[in-house]
């Protein structure tokens, strides 16, 4: 792989387990690292839903070093210049633990 590849900076999100004012344990949203990652995007489609409500499925592949990203999990998320995009699933091509190829959904909010 061509380090000069991975161009974007991408923070990776997840539950991080806190307590409260009232000694409960409770989880939060927290940004858990910052990777270089190559982002992909793979297909996309406009479906159009109730009272002209346009939604949008927009897929995207994110490629990253295995070193960097071999503790991200599928219940994470991943963010990228302000947009979030929902981990599908994670794939670790021919096990070879070179690199990550992460499989995204983008959340429109």
């Amino acid at each position: 792989m061509n380090p000069g590849e991975l161009r974007h900076r991408i923070e990776v999100w997840g539950k991080e387990q806190i307590e409260t004012e009232l000694e409960e344990m409770d989880f939060i949203d927290s940004k858990l690292k910052t990777i270089w990652a190559s982002i992909i995007p793979q297909t996309g489609n406009l479906q159009k839903g109730q009272v002209e409500t346009i939604l949008t499925n927009t897929t995207h592949k994110i490629i990253c070093r295995y070193s960097a990203a071999k503790d991200i999990t599928s219940d994470m998320y991943i963010k990228f210049r302000g947009q979030r995009f929902d981990i599908k699933y994670i794939l670790n091509p021919y096990f070879k633990n070179e690199l990550l190829e992460i499989f995204v959904e983008q959340v429109i909010e």
